[in-house]
């Protein structure tokens, strides 16, 4: 496609992510099918997870960021008894143990010992980077990894279901957890192993109870009914955010996109807002710090398609 048929255009798709494909491929194809000049994704999926993705073009892109850290919910099936060396079912069992008997109970209690702040050793088999490297890239090499241990957030696990060597767990957890390290981890307490043998996300804060649209649709309407129409399925940045919003005059609006601090009104809460122009656009993300609106990032529309 060439770059002339790309253009600006801005907003937010909830993309169900399909089995295979590497959240990377996936915003390429559709960012192709909206011509957009500029993408990002908020929290990448492996290509053998399915579920939400949050796609953001356009000035959306300075959202990542922010949605990056927000709170994820999985559910996950667990393989007990099958260890891999990617902790996931991408590559072959690496070691074979028999499980021990086991009963819900027993195990819904082992799951809160990995709820709360704990410490967690992701896969050396991920794209965190180490002397500059993913670390999938040193392991692939043979060469020796050490994924460094580190602290993140389980707000909660349960048991959905118990079906002879697998369990179906949900997870809802912060940034930087693994659910595959989670199904090691939980393998390695009960003496058997385990890996990860499915895995779906099944929202992203803010995005509870918004549904996603499949690929295959997504193909289907640009087909019948063209790329105009298939850009409304972007959501505006004014409607993602789930922040306070303060709309300001014509002069205010011109104070905040020349940078400099405004005053803000005595019933402003301190903390991350959202600031709209008089025609209910957002103009910049900002905090409320000292009785000011203090701009993080500002959104620049220019000629725009969305």
């Amino acid at each position: 496609m060439p770059a002339s048929d790309f253009e600006p255009v801005h907003g937010v798709l909830l993309l169900d992510k399909p089995l295979g494909l590497s959240s990377s491929h996936a915003l390429q194809r559709v960012r192709r099918m909206l011509g957009a000049a500029k993408g990002g994704h908020t929290g990448a999926l492996d290509p053998l997870a399915t579920g939400m993705l949050p796609l953001c073009f356009g000035e959306a892109t300075k959202l990542a960021g922010v949605l990056l850290g927000e709170r994820k919910v999985y559910h996950a099936v667990c393989r007990l008894g099958q260890v891999t060396r990617t902790d996931d079912a991408e590559s072959d069992v690496i070691c074979e143990r028999p499980l021990p008997d086991l009963d819900d109970a027993s195990i819904a209690a082992l799951l809160q010992q990995f709820v709360g702040r704990i410490s967690q050793v992701p896969p050396i088999y991920s794209a965190l980077k180490q002397q500059g490297q993913p670390l999938y890239r040193r392991a692939r090499r043979g060469e020796a990894v050490q994924a460094p241990l580190r602290q993140v957030e389980v707000h909660a696990l349960r048991l959905l279901q118990r079906h002879e060597d697998r369990l179906m767990l949900e997870v809802e957890c912060g940034a930087g957890f693994y659910v595959r390290a989670l199904a090691r981890d939980l393998g390695e307490r009960l003496g058997c192993g385990a890996h990860l043998a499915a895995l779906r996300r099944l929202w992203v804060a803010p995005f509870q109870g918004r549904p996603m649209i499949e690929m295959d649709m997504l193909e289907q309407m640009l087909r019948r009914d063209g790329r105009e129409t298939l850009r409304t399925q972007l959501q505006p940045i004014e409607e993602v955010m789930p922040w306070p919003r303060w709309t300001l005059n014509a002069v205010e609006s011109l104070a905040i996109s020349q940078g400099r601090a405004l005053i803000a009104p005595r019933t402003a809460v301190p903390g991350p807002c959202l600031l709209l122009d008089p025609g209910g656009r957002a103009l910049a993300m900002a905090e409320v710090l000292d009785g000011r609106f203090r701009v993080s990032r500002g959104f620049h529309w220019g000629q725009d398609k969305g």
